[in-house]
Order: C-alpha cells, then structure tokens, then sequence
C-alpha cells in the first residue's frame, strides 16, 4: 500500500474503525467516539505509523482495544445502557468483554483483529508481527477459553474457521 496522508485515512478508515466499535459497544455513540479516539493515536504517532503496511490493522487492533476499554471502565465492566428488547445482546457484549479482558494479551488481539475487525489470518500476523501459524495458535486457544469460560454462548458469535 503506497504512503497516503493522514486526511486520506481518516477518511478511508473511520467507518471501518466505527463499525468496530459497534460491534464491540453495540453502542453507535460510543462507537464513533471510539473510532475518534483511535484515530487521534494514529494522528498522534502518524509519523511512525503512517508508512506501515499494515497501518489499517494497528488503527483497527487500537480501535478495539478503546471499545474494550470503555465497556471495562474503571471500577469493573459497565455494561452498556439496556436499550429495551436488546438486553440478551448487552449482557452478551458485557460477558465477552470481560472473558477478553481475561485472556493473555495475544490471543486477546488476534481474536478482536480477527472476528471483531475481520481481517485475515495473514494481515493479523502483519499487524501482531508474528506468523500465520502463531495467529492460528492464539486464536486456537483464546476461542477454547472464552468457550470455557462463556458456554455455549459464544457458538453462535464466533462461529468463524479458524
């Protein structure tokens, strides 16, 4: 991908790091408040950011982690307000954050790259800096602990190949 200016990404890349956070929050404000954040980091740090072939994949992995963060909050998770008949999918949101906030770092990323920001196998290993096979292995074995740890919530979710 040739070098393009931090204009030209924001533009081409906040649907993408908004319909991230949706998918994370479920929650359409906070999502584009996510979506700015993340590409305030990527203003921020252009100048070592901006000329990396997988700069799309760093703003999607930062952009899931601020989702993450802000259905964390502080003091515990925070569930996102309940919106009527979609309380099944707030709680869901809620207790697959907190089963992500648990596992180790990478899997932790290579889930949320892949399933969340849907992004390949090959571009989660550029965006992580490791292999096809180590993705494979994080993804592996996060899917099994949040099947574990969520029941069979998750088979409906998550039900990719991996």
């Amino acid at each position: 991908m040739s070098e393009e200016d931090f204009e030209t990404f924001f533009a081409r890349m906040l649907p993408r790091a908004v319909r991230v956070g949706r998918r994370v929050t479920g929650d359409p404000w906070l999502a584009e408040d996510v979506a700015v954040e993340a590409l305030a980091k990527a203003h921020a740090r252009w100048a070592r950011v901006g000329p990396l072939p997988w700069r799309d994949a760093w703003l999607l992995k930062v952009a899931s982690r601020e989702a993450l963060r802000h259905l964390r909050g502080k003091p515990g998770l925070a569930a996102p307000p309940d919106r009527g008949n979609e309380s099944d999918e707030v709680v869901l949101r809620a207790a697959l954050a907190a089963a992500l906030a648990r596992l180790p770092r990478r899997q932790r990323e290579a889930i949320s790259l892949r399933y969340l920001c849907d992004l390949s196998e090959a571009d989660v290993a550029a965006a992580l800096g490791v292999s096809a096979g180590t993705v494979k292995t994080h993804l592996h074995r996060g899917l099994a602990a949040l099947r574990r740890s969520l029941g069979g919530e998750l088979e409906g979710e998550l039900a990719h190949e991996t």
